[in-house]
Order: C-alpha cells, then structure tokens, then sequence
C-alpha cells in the first residue's frame, strides 16, 4: 500500500480512538456525565432543555462514530458527524470559557476535515469491501 493509504489509516484509527474511548467511558457513568455536563453549564446562556438531552446522546455519538471509524464503516458520514459534534463541543466550550478544552477540541475538527478531504485515500476499510 502507498504511503498515503497507510497516513490516512493511522490518522482515521487515532481519531477513532478517541471518540469511541470519550463514549465507552462515559456510557457505563452516563448520568452522572450528564449531571457533570448540566453544572457546567449552568451559568452559561444555554437552557437546561437543550443541554440535557444532549448531554446524554453526546457519549452515544462519540462512541458511534469511533467504532464506525475503527471498522472503517461508512466513514464519509461518519466523518461528517464527528466534525458536527466537534462544532457543537467547541460552541458550547466557548460558552463557558473552557479554553482549556479548547484546543483539543479544534484539534479533533481539524484531523476531522482532513480526513474528510483526503477520503479517497480510505484503503484500509470496510467500506472498501462494500463498495465492491
């Protein structure tokens, strides 16, 4: 395999390690990762109704979309989610001046939209048995 077949593979598992590790740990403790996520966000200009609910599919997704990117399984929409939720983490971390958080967060997004741009390079995948 090319030398971009096997970056692609190494920066889509890297990814994918870290949401599907954010979402298993905190599916076994979901409620109180949302009950963490709903003191944080407290003080900030996000109602408690839009934080809640999304406190509890977030761990759901991130785990979605790093099994999805482990097994190299639709791997276009899942990295078009995983860039959706990272725009969603970034606004909200903005929110409560997380800065911190930040950077890792943006870090995410950037290997995210790379991936993305670089799809075609996706060698290493079950996608690639699909398709055939």
């Amino acid at each position: 395999m090319e030398n971009n077949t096997i970056a692609f593979a190494l920066l889509r598992m890297a990814v994918a390690a870290s949401m599907f590790g954010h979402g298993l740990v905190r599916l076994p403790k979901l409620s109180g990762f949302s009950q963490w996520m709903v003191t944080s966000f407290e003080k900030s200009m996000l109602p408690r109704t839009l934080v809640l609910p999304f406190s509890y599919v977030l761990p759901i997704a991130e785990f979605a979309i790093g099994l999805l990117l482990i097994l190299g399984l639709f791997t276009r929409p899942a990295l078009i989610a995983g860039g959706i939720v990272m725009m969603m983490l970034i606004f909200g971390t903005t929110l409560i001046e997380d800065w911190h958080s930040l950077g890792s967060q943006l870090i995410h997004a950037a290997f995210f939209g790379v991936l993305l741009a670089f799809i075609q390079y996706n060698g290493y995948a079950l996608d690639r048995l699909i398709s055939k």
